[in-house]
């Protein structure tokens, strides 16, 4: 790969701090050449299942072989093992304790490895940043070339944290609100191509507030309103036009979404 690595970071590091910007350049002392691609640094603090449905959204945007690093990792430095995972699209580089779940449910790990050796890291490793220590010269490795079986010892199962998904229970859809985004759009559990079996006319339920029918995007309906569509990575979403759904709505992780007939 070489000079032609891509390379993502995903992180909850924020950026007003260095440490960001300290992973690039371990990563850039170790392949030069390397594209470095910042997917996002704004996962909430210890939230792996955000990461990875935010790491999920953005995979399969990225060239095959793409090296995808991804640390939110409350458990760092604990008995957790750090991995480096091949799949059909590329590589995982990070923590197995489920922040790559969402990916491997479509892309099924090809090999696995444990970050045994330690030549691979830096000299010293820190029990705090292994993202910077470990995770990041792995994947400049990875980017120069080196095969995924150098770079330590076979791994068994990954530890998998499936997403939520909307059920069908008593002729409704029944799911909760997943993220909140950065305009107070709520994700939903509830999947694009479940939502023939609810059938026509179709209201949403977040909370106590209901939406009759399924729009197809914000300026379907008038500024302040409230609006359900199917977003573009296949959720469905909830949003107030020109507004923050979550505010107005009251909502947040976890509230209740249920769509049904009426």
């Amino acid at each position: 790969m070489g000079g032609m690595a891509v390379i993502t970071l995903l992180t909850d590091f924020g950026t007003r701090e260095p440490w960001v910007g300290i992973m690039k350049g371990v990563i850039l002392g170790g392949c030069p050449g390397a594209t470095l691609v910042d997917l996002t640094h704004e996962v909430p603090p210890q939230d792996v299942r955000t990461g990875a449905l935010l790491l999920a959204d953005a995979y399969d945007y990225f060239p095959a072989g793409t090296i995808h690093v991804a640390v939110v990792d409350p458990g760092v430095g604990s008995a957790r093992p750090a991995v480096a995972v091949a799949t059909d699209g590329g590589f995982l580089v990070g923590p197995d304790n489920g922040l790559f779940s969402a990916v491997l449910e479509t892309h099924p790990p090809r090999a696995v490895v444990r970050l045994t050796r330690a030549r691979f890291h830096l000299p010293q490793v820190s029990p705090t940043f292994h993202g910077r220590d470990v995770f990041a010269p792995v994947a400049a490795a990875l980017g120069r070339g080196v095969p995924l079986s150098d770079l330590g010892d076979p791994h068994g199962e990954l530890v998998r944290r499936p997403l939520p998904r909307a059920v069908f229970t008593g002729d409704a859809l029944r799911g909760e609100v997943l993220h909140v985004d950065a305009f107070g759009n709520l994700l939903t559990s509830v999947r694009e191509e479940d939502l023939p079996r609810v059938g026509e006319p179709v209201v949403v339920c977040v909370g106590a507030h209901q939406i009759r029918g399924i729009s197809r995007t914000f300026s379907d309906v008038a500024v302040a309103q409230s609006v359900a569509y199917a977003g573009s990575s296949g959720w469905l979403e909830v949003a107030v036009r020109d507004g923050n759904a979550a505010r107005v709505l009251g909502a947040e992780r976890g509230t209740a979404v249920v769509v049904r007939r009426g």
